[in-house]
């Protein structure tokens, strides 16, 4: 039945989705990249359109900025019958190793947000990726020949509160970037038996409040989109 922000019933939903936050984003992966793209909703500006990729039927959710929209649709996605999530999006670079419009695949994310805390009730939690998901990702990557990094992420809510040294002291802890949604994710995910995964394109060093020339990071949501797609298409073809 129809959820309460994806106004739409569970055939219109395939079991492999990409999670952009940006509407425009969702849109735009829709528009190039699948055969025949319905926009099945477009409640409170979640635009979200079903079509196929190489004869993989694949669906592109938009989840808004932060984790707490983020868990909303996720909730509602797997409700509807997704069974495979995988969010694509930007990140801030917490070391000068990650160049503008690398790719990040991730394989956990510290869980420095509140939604999660709300679910766990502070309980401690490390919010893990699926395994099928990055090893399917790595395996795209690569075939691409695209620059790409494995390794830890950190989830935040206050996109303005990062400074350099917030992001070099994580970075000596492990952590490669910086964004605003996959803690949750995973944790929903795993809360529900399904899979999550997350990939995303380096758009800023943090703590430098500009973006990186808007055709470098184009070309990065490019690569990205392009590999996440093809790490569907080999999970279904396994």
């Amino acid at each position: 039945m129809s959820q309460i922000h994806l106004r739409t019933e569970a055939e219109k939903v395939a079991p492999y989705v990409l999670l952009p936050g940006d509407p425009g984003r969702a849109r735009w992966i829709a528009e190039t990249y699948l055969e025949a793209p319905e926009l099945y909703n477009d409640h409170r500006g979640l635009l979200g359109f079903t079509g196929t990729y190489k004869g993989v039927r694949v669906s592109v959710q938009t989840t808004g900025m932060g984790c707490p929209t983020t868990a909303i649709v996720a909730e509602e996605l797997i409700r509807l019958g997704a069974r495979y999530l995988l969010r694509v999006g930007t990140c801030g670079a917490a070391t000068p190793r990650l160049n503008p419009a690398d790719l990040v695949i991730a394989q956990a994310a510290v869980p420095n947000d509140g939604t999660t805390r709300q679910y766990l009730g502070g309980a401690p939690y490390a919010p893990i990726a699926s395994f099928e998901l990055v090893e399917a990702g790595v395996a795209s990557a690569r075939a691409a020949g695209i620059p790409h990094h494995v390794g830890l992420i950190m989830t935040e809510d206050a996109f303005y509160a990062s400074t350099p040294e917030h992001a070099r002291l994580w970075a000596s802890r492990g952590v490669l970037g910086f964004e605003m949604e996959a803690s949750a994710l995973f944790l929903v995910a795993a809360m529900r038996g399904v899979h999550a995964g997350c990939m995303v394109t380096v758009s800023n060093d943090i703590g430098d409040p500009q973006l990186v020339a808007p055709e470098v990071l184009q070309e990065g949501v490019r690569r990205m989109t392009e590999a996440s797609l093809e790490t569907f298409y080999r999970l279904e073809n396994r």
